[in-house]
Parts: structure tokens; sequence; C-alpha cells
């Protein structure tokens, strides 16, 4: 035998193996390769599925909290109600656009009034904006999981006591 040598399991040994350790040879060079692999792809594709969900529904309630916080102020100090729900509702769409989201803002946005009238000096106004966020989920799971996450927030401002009743 000039190249290998048999060793004491019946394992061949490089004679020049510097160690003098045993190789085994059985066909197996690369198999622990491609299970790394395998197992990467099994755990790295849940994994991104779950980041890019996660960041899309975090975007939804940023977007939601400054929808309701802006969509009160410009109803607060609006000189009437029907400008400021105008005003209001294209704050809430720029505050979902500037996440990357596109809202109805006459559905997605509810004011409710706790005095009569509603922007009578120290009165308050109840903000709610809420969206339905579309997950990214395969044809054949829509019945097995859900395919949106409702987000919504709500603010609550006090009109100014410095202005007139209007």
């Amino acid at each position: 035998m000039s190249h290998r040598q048999i060793g004491a399991r019946g394992a061949f040994r490089h004679p020049t193996d510097p160690q003098g350790g045993t190789r085994t040879t059985h066909g197996e060079q690369g198999g622990a390769l491609v299970e790394f692999l395998g197992g990467m792809v099994v755990l790295l594709v849940p994994l991104v599925y779950l980041v890019l969900t996660l960041s899309q529904v975090q975007a939804a309630a940023f977007a939601a909290e400054g929808a309701a916080r802006e969509a009160g102020r410009h109803l607060a100090t609006a000189p009437s109600m029907e400008q400021g729900l105008r005003s209001a509702q294209i704050a809430v769409v720029t505050a979902f656009a500037d996440h990357g989201l596109v809202v109805d803002a006459s559905h997605a946005l509810d004011v409710h009034c706790l005095a009569d009238p509603c922007l009578e000096p120290g009165a308050h106004l109840g903000i709610d904006v809420g969206i339905e966020v579309p997950l990214p989920v395969p044809d054949f799971l829509s019945g097995a999981v859900p395919v949106a996450v409702p987000v919504n927030a709500s603010h609550v401002v006090a009109v100014p006591e410095l202005r007139g009743a209007r």
C-alpha cells in the first residue's frame, strides 16, 4: 500500500497526516454542508417572514399613533368642524403614506365630540384611527392564519381655552 495504510479500526489513514489520526472515506464528504444549508433554509424562511410581518404591523402602529395625534391637532385648531375634518383626513392619509401604507381616511378616522358644540373652548375631542394591516400570507395558508391584523390608536385632544366658540 503506497498511498494509504489501514488503521487499527479498518479506516484508511493517510501516511502524511501530521496528527496521525484516521480519516474515514465513506462518501460523506460534503454531507454536513448540505445538512447545514437545508437547516438554515428551514430556519431562516420563517424568521424572515416573521421579521417582515412584525415590521409591517409596527409601521402601522406608529402611523396610527401619529395620525390620531395630528388629526386631533388639526381638529382642535380648525375654524369649523367641516374644515377640521377635511384637514384631519389629509393628516391621516399623510401619516400612513409616510410609513408606506395606503388608507381611506373616511373609514380609518372616527371623531367623537365629548361636548356640544364640538369645538367649544375647553371641550374635548376623541380621535380613533384604525387600519387592517394585510399580512404576506400565501394563498394556500389563507384559511389557516389571519390575512390581516387590526391596528388601532386613540387620542383625546382639548380645544384651546383661548379661542372663541365656533
